[in-house]
């Protein structure tokens, strides 16, 4: 009830943005949500056609919520920047990280593990706001974001600037002021593949 409160619009134009990027039908695809809460962005995604979803979080409640949907075919506890996801590697075609990435939340240093677990080619779609108080995070993360990008491993396909992200609870909060907005941002990454070695 909270979130509908706020009127939070990540998960909606996370999974439509991810939709887009899929160059097939999702239906067969294999996502893994991370931090997935309690579902809302696999009812979004379920909307747009992905029917096989695993998620993660580090909160045993949210899981039993997520799994009261019955949007995923597995739900895993997994406290994200203390343990490695319980995923083998190359395991998904799409990952998403939707609400999670900010200040106090998940550190940006998790990035490389997101990569680890999603096939050469596939997607990922992460979340951040753009509100005062995660302006140092957004920075270390874009930081992150752009490192992995000139070393090969990703490319960007989207940077989404969205200024009504979800509703401000205090004036300092708002990212412009007199809006009583938070803004927000979504990415969209595809992993490189992997490049063949040409034969001698």
């Amino acid at each position: 009830q909270d979130v509908a409160a706020l009127e939070y619009r990540a998960p909606h134009l996370a999974a439509a943005s991810l939709a887009f990027a899929f160059p097939t039908p999702p239906s067969g695809a294999r996502l893994l949500d991370v931090a997935c809460g309690t579902g809302l962005v696999a009812r979004e995604l379920h909307r747009r056609g992905f029917r096989c979803l695993h998620g993660v979080d580090g909160s045993a409640g949210m899981l039993e919520r997520a799994r009261s949907t019955g949007l995923y075919q597995e739900l895993r506890l997994c406290v994200l920047g203390r343990e490695p996801l319980p995923a083998p590697a190359e395991h998904y075609d799409a990952v998403t990280v939707v609400g999670a990435l900010g200040e106090g939340q998940v550190p940006s240093t998790v990035l490389p593990e997101l990569l680890r677990v999603t096939k050469p080619g596939g997607f990922l779609c992460l979340t951040t706001r753009s509100n005062p108080s995660n302006l140092r995070y957004k920075a270390e993360l874009e930081a992150a974001l752009g490192q992995l990008e000139r070393s090969g491993a990703w490319q960007k396909l989207q940077a989404q600037e969205v200024e009504h992200w979800e509703r401000a609870t205090s004036e300092e909060e708002e990212s412009t002021r007199g809006t009583g907005y938070i803004s927000g941002v979504v990415y969209i990454y595809q992993k490189c593949p992997v490049p063949t070695l040409e034969e001698d």
